[in-house]
């Protein structure tokens, strides 16, 4: 903690730890797209749905899946011997009264913690109850990074209530309750303990605590500003600001071409759809190639269910995840302006600081019979004195802010560089395993494809579809002519 010896000290501290760590950063924010990954690594109208049976074979095509969209599982750093915090999301289910219909999850807990009252918990919980249990947490705990929630509505305009948009949402929704459960500071938070509990009608009283709309655009206007007054950022948090909006640029361009590419599918596919039917019609009018052209028919009807299958896993295991993590450069992004208006306030106090103890320096030599007091029949030395004992009772008052705001400071660039690192690790992971679950995808949709026109030049070759007569019979037919 920052003494009162003055602010030399306390600043030029605050600028020789970033200076020493900085090497050790380039080296953590290693842009990995360029210089490739390190090796370590009580409801009315409710409706069951179902996700299991629509999704096997999409899930048996692929031999990997992202951690990201796919079936839960441990993260790498969490031992399952010593996690004692375990969370489902599973069993969607639809609630429809007469203002709206919306899905509900069922959140399923078990935890050894002495912190809750029993070892086992199950509640339901909207979409809208994830995200006041996020805002309550970004409330809390400002400096550290809590993981993103999915996009309420679909880019894709899938029905909200349709089967694969309620996969995709399940998954998402498990992932950031497990990066929650396994943070080491947001999982022991007690509000994070109501919202695996608590009843619905506990659930209901809780979510009114907390600040309004206004309290929370009102801060984030200041974080913003902060960020654009930011005179001397640490280098290491510039180097991490350049590194997430850089990796932002890339998430996003990368986005954008998926959504291309996914729209030249579908179109490629449609395309498909009205070929296959061509080979039929003409096999009506073509009684010795109907057996070929019906096989065509087929093979491109097969081709069609292909491509749907990679378009759908495409999305699933790799545009939504990459989305995902485009969101989390935003939140990164979002902690960073956090931090930078804390220390903004900080150097605002040791500014000030200086300011005063200019003024009592010249209050010293200063001639004071021309002043206010003076002439209000007060000793030009009395005034004088008051004057220095008032700067130095406020350069007192101003050095408890600073050392609270220089306490504010340290916590915050100590959070924010754990959870900077424990993400920075994740990421590397998940990226690692997006880009194989592509490959994995391509490698069986060509496959399969392969399959498919090798059984088709087989079947058109054994069943003997296609009748060429040979040289002789068309020259004994000609003798037959002329005789």
């Amino acid at each position: 903690m920052a003494a009162s010896e003055g602010t030399t000290d306390i600043t030029g501290e605050m600028s020789s730890q970033p200076q020493t760590s900085s090497q050790n950063d380039k080296i953590k924010f290693k842009d990995p797209l360029l210089t490739g990954l390190d090796k370590e690594s009580d409801d009315d109208g409710m409706e069951s749905l179902d996700l299991e049976a629509s999704n096997k074979s999409e899930e048996e095509s692929v031999s990997r899946s992202s951690s990201l969209i796919a079936n839960f599982r441990l993260d790498d750093d969490c031992d399952g011997e010593t996690r004692d915090l375990f969370i489902i999301v599973d069993d969607p289910e639809k609630h429809t009264s007469t203002l709206e219909a919306y899905i509900t999850f069922r959140v399923t807990t078990k935890t050894t913690r002495d912190e809750f009252e029993g070892s086992d918990f199950s509640v339901r919980r909207r979409y809208n109850d994830f995200l006041w249990i996020r805002h309550r947490l970004e409330e809390k705990y400002p400096t550290h990074l809590v993981p993103p929630l999915p996009e309420k509505h679909s880019l894709k305009r899938m029905d909200r209530f349709s089967t694969e948009f309620l996969k995709v949402r399940q998954t998402a929704l498990q992932k950031f309750l497990t990066r929650v459960a396994d943070h080491p500071v947001l999982s022991f938070d007690k509000c994070f303990q109501i919202f695996l509990t608590a009843k619905a009608w506990e659930f209901q009283a809780h979510k009114k605590q907390g600040s309004g709309f206004l309290t929370r655009v009102s801060e984030s206007l200041n974080n913003m500003s902060a960020s654009y007054m930011m005179k001397n950022r640490p280098p290491e948090f510039a180097l991490m600001h350049d590194y997430i909006t850089l990796l932002s640029d890339k998430l996003g361009v990368m986005d954008r071409i998926a959504q291309r590419v996914a729209k030249e599918q579908n179109d490629y596919m449609a395309e498909i759809l009205e070929w296959g039917p061509c080979y039929t019609l003409w096999a009506n009018a073509e009684d010795q190639l109907a057996g070929a052209l019906l096989t065509m028919s087929k093979a491109l009807d097969e081709c069609v269910r292909t491509i749907k299958e990679l378009i759908d896993a495409t999305d699933n295991r790799f545009a939504q995840p990459i989305k995902e993590y485009l969101l989390y450069t935003e939140c990164i992004k979002t902690v960073l302006r956090r931090r930078d208006a804390i220390q903004n306030e900080y150097d605002s106090v040791i500014e000030e600081i200086a300011r005063r103890k200019e003024e009592k320096e010249m209050i010293k030599t200063s001639d004071q019979t021309y002043s206010i007091g003076a002439f209000l029949g007060k000793d030009p030395e009395d005034v004088k004195q008051q004057k220095h004992e008032k700067l130095e009772q406020q350069i007192a008052d101003l050095i408890r802010q600073m050392e609270y705001f220089n306490d504010r400071t340290v916590v915050a660039n100590a959070d924010l560089k754990a959870d900077m690192e424990r993400w920075h690790k994740h990421k590397q992971r998940d990226l690692k395993e997006i880009f194989i679950t592509l490959a994995d995808m391509h490698i069986a949709y060509y496959e399969k494809n392969l399959a498919i026109w090798e059984n088709t030049i087989r079947t058109i070759q054994n069943k003997e579809h296609i009748q060429l007569p040979s040289t002789a019979s068309i020259n004994e037919k000609q003798d037959h002519g002329i005789v």
